[in-house]
């Protein structure tokens, strides 16, 4: 089993759609025994008194434009023993990656991505939070989890 984090500042907004985005594309393939996913953030903003935020809903509304649920999702941080327990840790954007290797104290064993160096792109994901853009971030996110799906399918 392929354990997959995919990580952005808050978890409310782009990890979560690359989670469920990346879930759907798994169960269409037939690789949900193949690929564990979930997704975390590098910050503690939205995470209050031990309980985390739900998806952003924009992000959420973007999400079933495209028959995917997020329902019952919220906010987690990554930690640092996170490292150990997944087997690729994806970041939406540079800073995310900065704060990834951070958090994790380097990235020794080459487990930090960011999602659309998969798609051979080597820009950001679009963030919505300022953009109000979650179509693009949609589009960004998906194009990223093809690619990154193609890959796995190769390991």
């Amino acid at each position: 089993m392929i354990k997959v984090m995919f990580v952005c500042h808050g978890n409310i907004c782009r990890s979560p759609m690359a989670e469920f985005i990346m879930k759907k594309l798994a169960a269409e393939n037939e690789l949900t025994d193949k690929i564990s996913i979930s997704s975390s953030a590098t910050s503690s903003e939205e995470i209050w008194g031990g309980r985390g935020n739900p998806v952003y809903p924009p992000a959420k509304k973007e999400l079933e434009k495209h028959v995917i649920s997020c329902e019952g999702k919220t906010a987690v941080q990554l930690t640092k023993g996170d490292y150990s327990k997944y087997d690729m840790l994806i970041g939406m954007d540079s800073a995310n990656i900065r704060n990834m290797n951070r958090i994790c104290g380097g990235d020794n064993d080459n487990k930090i991505y960011k999602l659309l160096s998969f798609a051979g792109r080597d820009d950001d994901v679009s963030d919505p939070w300022f953009t109000g853009r979650f179509d693009v971030a949609y589009n960004d996110i998906y194009e990223g989890c093809l690619a990154l799906l193609e890959h796995l399918r190769n390991i």
